[in-house]
């Protein structure tokens, strides 16, 4: 196998193991909202246990873009590629993260009836999983007519939140007795929102990809 063919086998099994990572965080937040809408705190408990598979993932792939540069010491249009891939998993570990932070407000709130019904937190994680499958999708495509797309769609997600928080301030002064579990709230969806900004650094890093320079969507 001539370097061309041996870098190339070597990217796609760092992309793999990149789908692979994105796989986990992705059921991570499903689970994190599942068990908020359910008040499962078993299933809290399982995402922060699991969290260490993540962990291990982003290691993974670190060790292997860093060996691959190491090794085959790529030009500069596949090292960019390689920084890329280590820095969208460490935005995709970051999002796992967030779904920690999710599960552990779930136990902080605990069997106490939620004081409005969770509607608008599962839309609000719906749209960043869709971004973060689009943003993948748009990473091994190198499509960065995607990634701006991709980046617009936050817009929605902080808007979402601002009328989450904007409910969650006018519950606080209609039930001070709940304000534990408001706060809460408003922890998980300053969390979603983080998660669409991480997204958004991925969509960054395929316009990197492709024009080797660096670009700011949020305007």
């Amino acid at each position: 196998m001539n370097n061309r063919s041996s870098f190339d086998a070597a990217l796609q099994n760092l992309k793999e193991k990149l789908m692979q990572m994105v796989s986990l965080s992705q059921e991570a937040l499903d689970a994190s909202i599942e068990a908020l809408q359910q008040q499962n705190l078993e299933k809290a408990d399982e995402i922060i246990a699991n969290d260490k598979r993540i962990n291990q993932m982003e290691k993974e792939i670190n060790d292997l873009a860093i060996t691959m540069i190491l090794r085959q010491q790529p030009v500069a249009s596949d090292l960019r590629r390689l920084i890329v891939a280590l820095k969208i998993s460490s935005d995709i570990e970051r999002i796992g993260d967030i779904a920690v932070n999710i599960a552990k407000s779930v136990k902080f709130i605990g069997k106490d009836p939620h004081v409005k019904p969770i509607v608008h937190i599962p839309k609000m994680a719906n749209i960043v999983q869709q971004m973060l499958h689009d943003a993948l999708h748009a990473f091994n495509a190198e499509d960065i007519q995607e990634a701006h797309r991709i980046a617009k769609v936050d817009d929605r997600v902080d808007e979402l939140q601002g009328q989450i928080i904007q409910e969650l301030i006018e519950l606080m002064s209609q039930k001070p007795e709940a304000i534990q579990q408001v706060t809460q709230l408003s922890f998980i969806t300053r969390n979603l929102e983080r998660a669409g900004d991480h997204i958004t650094n991925i969509a960054e890093n395929i316009f990197y990809i492709v024009k080797g320079e660096r670009v700011d969507l949020n305007y």
